[in-house]
């Protein structure tokens, strides 16, 4: 069984993730879905409501699972018997930072390959920073994540900067 793993904080998850959900998981057998949780960032979202957001977004996907780790992403690898790790890239950018982590990857573990995926180009500038800076602003998210949990999305980030604006 070919096991590929695309993972990511998914703070929230975007149309652009979805995209390369999609495509990926025509490629494996299985994909699993890797919401890390990393120590260098704050999410908006904890490790459950994304994962939550996930397995609505990709319920319609049979082969693609919804996971949530911690720690060095080779771990995980080993663990799900995954030997490949997909990676989407929006631009060059992008790819800098992402050759740096498969050539990591690839030192800590020489079994494990990973794969680059160009973004749909009418996702190439969509970040979930943007969504939330969007949504920060009052802007329409709907066309930016996806559909079935726009709501969802929304509703959570409006609280969260209502309470942010009080507690300045």
């Amino acid at each position: 069984m070919k096991i590929g793993v695309y993972p990511g904080s998914f703070d929230p998850v975007t149309n652009g993730h979805l995209d390369i959900i999609e495509r990926a998981s025509k490629i494996f057998d299985k994909l699993i879905v890797a919401v890390l949780v990393n120590p260098n960032k704050t999410p908006v979202f904890d490790i459950e409501e994304r994962v939550e957001l996930l397995k609505e977004t990709t319920e319609h996907l049979p082969n693609v699972e919804v996971k949530a780790f911690k720690g060095l992403l080779i771990d995980f690898m080993k663990q799900e018997n995954a030997k490949v790790i997909v990676k989407g890239l929006r631009a060059v950018s992008d790819f800098e930072y992402e050759f740096q982590m498969a050539l990591l990857n690839k030192k800590l573990e020489p079994s494990i390959e990973t794969i680059f995926m160009m973004t749909n180009s009418k996702y190439s500038y969509l970040s979930s920073s943007m969504v939330k800076e969007v949504a920060r602003f009052g802007g329409c998210i709907e066309d930016l994540v996806p559909e079935k949990i726009a709501k969802k999305v929304m509703k959570k980030l409006n609280k969260k900067y209502a309470e942010m604006e009080e507690n300045k």
